[in-house]
């Protein structure tokens, strides 16, 4: 919690190439060792994850993407990409539960239904 926590100071807060000085961080480090702060977050805390807590964390999480679309001009909910994916998972889904996975899939997709199958000891 106290890394969590951190984190979220870090983000806001940043840290200065003044501030590493002082610190004695050498010169050619300064430029690394900066970070400029003033990145908003949200931290998030429960008693306990329940039905309830869960619902309301993914109806914040499609708000705020729903929010962001519209200033972005951009359609999150993309229904025919939402199609695609049906179509697609229909391949991903056959690879999955084949007694031989075959990869005609992407490099990112084959890596993941192969490890994925792995861990079913397939």
């Amino acid at each position: 919690m106290a890394n969590l926590f951190a984190q979220t100071e870090a983000l806001a807060f940043g840290k200065t190439a003044d501030e590493c000085r002082k610190e004695g961080v050498p010169e050619k480090l300064v430029p690394f060792k900066t970070f400029e702060g003033n990145k908003p977050t949200n931290t998030l805390l429960c008693d306990q994850l329940t039905p309830e807590t869960l619902g309301a964390l993914v109806a914040l999480y499609e708000h705020k993407v729903f929010t962001q679309g519209v200033i972005w001009n951009v359609y999150s909910f993309d229904q025919w990409g939402v199609q695609l994916g049906k179509v697609l998972a229909k391949g991903v889904l056959a690879d999955l539960t084949a007694k031989k996975f075959k990869g005609g899939h992407d490099s990112s997709t084959n890596q993941l239904i192969a490890r994925y199958r792995a861990v079913l000891g397939r």
